[in-house]
């Protein structure tokens, strides 16, 4: 019987800060979808930040997406990137860095799954909701990527090769 691959989506960032919580807001908004979909071996996570224990969590999962606000002029709308494992710890507005998580799976010989970093562009950072309108129109634009690449991937049943180049092709389409 064939193993069925699984895609984890991990949002996180602080929903009281407006864009900082877009990563959250995306896993929310997201998982509806898939669900109204009925669509199979995609989960959804979230959290306020990234902690060491989500690498037992991560483990379990064929890709994961770890989404998150940006800060970067270099980010327009969304950027997606891939993830290396990393045993620096970053002391940032959050705990650790998704190649940090990687690279605890590796160190205590767990499956180590294939990961990228999907940057949503914010702008303001104030204690207060919601996004701003300018963050909600990039959130839109990285739903309506990931909605044709989930679509794309079942139907061509082609998980294994996802990989940082196909999904920039799919994205420029």
């Amino acid at each position: 019987m064939e193993k069925k691959q699984k895609i984890l989506f991990y949002g996180y960032g602080n929903i009281g800060r407006q864009d900082d919580g877009v990563g959250v807001v995306f896993s929310e908004q997201l998982s509806k979808w898939v669900e109204d979909n009925n669509l199979q071996n995609i989960d959804f996570d979230s959290n306020y930040q990234l902690n060491i224990e989500d690498a037992e969590n991560i483990k379990n999962y064929d890709i994961v997406f770890f989404v998150d606000a940006s800060t970067k002029e270099s980010v327009n709308n969304f950027d997606i990137s891939s993830i290396e494992p990393n045993s620096d710890v970053s002391f940032t507005m959050h705990a650790v860095s998704p190649g940090f998580i990687l690279n605890i799976c590796s160190e205590i010989g767990e499956h180590q799954p294939k990961s990228f970093l999907v940057q949503i562009k914010g702008y303001e950072w104030e204690f207060q909701q919601p996004l701003t309108a300018k963050t909600e129109n990039n959130l839109q634009k990285t739903l309506i990527f990931f909605k044709k690449y989930l679509k794309k991937l079942l139907i061509e049943k082609k998980i294994e090769e996802i990989d940082l180049k196909s999904l920039l092709k799919i994205k420029n389409d």
